[in-house]
């Protein structure tokens, strides 16, 4: 049975020090809001899983929650570099983190293995890319049938996955639209869920390309208006591109993304205390220009 919970609640119940927690949103509906509580709750050494780490990733990472990166791709879309991913492999800032790389269709093909409960996924790819060479969870696999030559990874079994969707029910079904990524088969491959959603209804309206994820397969529900903002969230609000590009020179040095973190994510108690604090500044940015 799904809990319509605060977030707090959710991220104190359900995620522990050194569990393995994915985070998945691809291009909109990138959980946020779950990430900072994540980030003010002080959890350690966890292994992020997502298909493409992008801000909220570099903040978790920035404020020592990661201990372990599996992925797909990582930077700042359409802007540049994650200057705290980069500074924690390059310089162990703030600590050490491994990581782990892999290509978009086996991060996909990894899921769904584990939705499935099965060991491991099977994909045509990898012909003539050095990624296995530097990954040693990729293993080349002989097919029984043909002998065709696979590509092999471990499924992925998150202990959690967080995501935002935009509508749940009051009995905890949850229906996002747009584009959805690898949110289904992330919930479905996990022993938890906690998700973050727009709003609460009473029933759905069904819109095209929609996926319903019944509460059954959903731990916690909780209600996070703006969640994913500074990504979009499609038929509630746009994707604030100029956050991306401020987010560069935020996080480029570690005295100027520790200052604005402190102000504004450990400094708030929650999402939308952050969302105020964040909007005083931009406002009083442009006033001072």
């Amino acid at each position: 049975m799904t809990d319509i919970i605060t977030l707090e609640e959710a991220v104190a119940e359900l995620i522990q020090d050194g569990d393995t927690v994915a985070m998945e949103g691809f291009t909109h509906l990138i959980p946020h809001a779950a990430g900072h509580q994540v980030i003010r709750a002080g959890k350690k050494n966890l292994t992020a899983v997502r298909m493409t780490p992008d801000l909220i990733y570099d903040q978790m990472i920035g404020m020592n929650c990661v201990r372990k990166l599996i992925f797909s791709w990582g930077g700042n879309p359409g802007v540049g570099s994650l200057h705290r991913f980069r500074d924690a492999v390059q310089n162990d800032w703030p600590a050490p983190m491994e990581i782990q790389e892999h290509s978009h269709a086996d991060i996909a093909n990894a899921y769904v293995a584990g939705a499935s409960g099965l060991p491991f996924a099977v994909l045509r790819g990898y012909v003539g890319c050095d990624l296995p060479k530097v990954n040693a969870m990729i293993k080349a696999i002989t097919c029984p049938f043909t002998g065709e030559q696979l590509a092999a990874v471990p499924a992925i079994r998150p202990d959690v996955t967080v995501i935002h969707a935009q509508q749940a029910d009051r009995r905890g079904n949850v229906m996002m639209w747009g584009i959805t990524g690898v949110q289904k088969e992330a919930v479905m491959a996990a022993k938890r869920t906690i998700v973050t959603v727009e709003e609460i209804v009473d029933s759905f309206d069904i819109k095209a390309n929609s996926v319903i994820l019944p509460r059954w397969v959903i731990d916690a529900v909780c209600l996070e208006p703006g969640g994913a903002y500074p990504s979009y969230a499609l038929g509630y609000y746009d994707r604030d591109n100029s956050f991306y590009k401020s987010w560069d020179g935020i996080s480029r040095e570690r005295d100027c993304f520790t200052e604005w973190m402190n102000r504004h994510v450990l400094g708030t108690a929650n999402f939308a205390e952050y969302s105020e604090s964040v909007a005083a500044a931009q406002v009083k940015e442009a006033v001072g220009a």
